[in-house]
């Protein structure tokens, strides 16, 4: 059984709250609340929604200014807000949906519209976290950062590296493993959207490579990090195979047993380009099939 969708509501008039828990509570989906901006940051230290309801105008903290307070934590940065406003003004519409929200209502709530907002955004909010969970899966070890290099989410395979390198390292940190951060940093400041430059770094018995991959969303810079071993393997396959880097990691990823598509995604080229290299490894090889090209690599790597 599917666990039940948590929506936080935050704001400050009684009545809203006791409408909006009744009408959630009835879909069938856990209600948390909070009657202001403050009080909402620190329930989100404690425990994360699926999406978050906010009042745009309340008395002390607004909930444009507690938005840009979520949005600003890696942690919570991935929750849909949508906001809800009695104003009509355009501007203050924008102002709102810059911080970073992804949708509006207006007040006085039309619960049929807003049902219809809330399981839009959560059917978006999983489908880009099983995206990003597909990342890892497929092999790609990523991580993204914000403008200052705080971490806002890594893939599986990049939580295992970092636990490797910093055994007291946690998700929860909302960083990265403190002797990367500097090199984070650097390729932040270069251009991260920019392929190519990356740094290699040394972190006791450890040799690990950043690179940039590019991003396509506003604020959110993606890096590969991978342990050196693999490219250990790489300059073993060019030593052995005539082959070039990108040829060698090509046939590097088809002897794990990935996809032309999925080797595209990895290395950040397209499917047609992949297979490309790989006819000029067969040719170098003198195989036909991928499993003898595997074959070949495996012995290569192992001498």
């Amino acid at each position: 059984m599917r666990a039940k969708d948590c929506i936080l509501v935050v704001d400050d008039s009684p009545e809203s709250l006791r409408f909006l828990v009744d009408t959630l509570t009835s879909e069938d989906m856990t209600v948390l609340i909070a009657r202001s901006g403050a009080a909402s940051l620190e329930l989100l230290a404690e425990v994360q929604p699926d999406l978050i309801l906010m009042d745009a105008v309340m008395p002390g903290m607004t909930g444009i200014e507690t938005t840009q307070a979520i949005k600003r934590n890696p942690a919570t940065a991935h929750i849909p807000v949508i906001f809800m406003t009695g104003l009509t003004d355009p501007e203050h519409v924008v102002a709102a949906l810059q911080t970073g929200g992804v949708d509006y209502v207006r007040k006085p709530v039309v619960i049929e519209e807003l049902l219809a907002r809330i399981r839009v955004h959560l059917a978006n909010a999983r489908t880009t976290y099983r995206s990003r969970l597909a990342l890892g899966l497929a092999g790609r070890s990523l991580v993204a950062l914000d403008a200052d290099a705080a971490l806002v989410w890594c893939t599986p395979q990049a939580e295992a590296l970092f636990v490797e390198v910093d055994p007291a390292w946690t998700p929860e940190s909302r960083a990265l493993p403190l002797a990367l951060v500097g090199a984070a940093q650097t390729l932040l400041a270069a251009d991260p959207g920019q392929p190519g430059a990356g740094l290699r770094v040394s972190v006791g018995a450890f040799e690990i490579d950043l690179a940039p991959v590019e991003s396509d969303r506003p604020g959110e810079a993606l890096i590969r990090v991978s342990e050196v071993r693999e490219d250990g393997k790489i300059i073993q396959l060019q030593k052995h195979g005539g082959l070039t880097r990108r040829e060698a990691e090509v046939l590097l990823w088809v002897s794990y047993g990935k996809t032309n598509k999925t080797i595209s995604e990895i290395l950040g080229i397209s499917p047609r380009t992949v297979n490309k290299h790989l006819e000029q490894v067969f040719r170098k090889l003198g195989v036909e099939t991928r499993a003898a090209a595997t074959a070949i690599a495996v012995r290569h790597m192992t001498d």
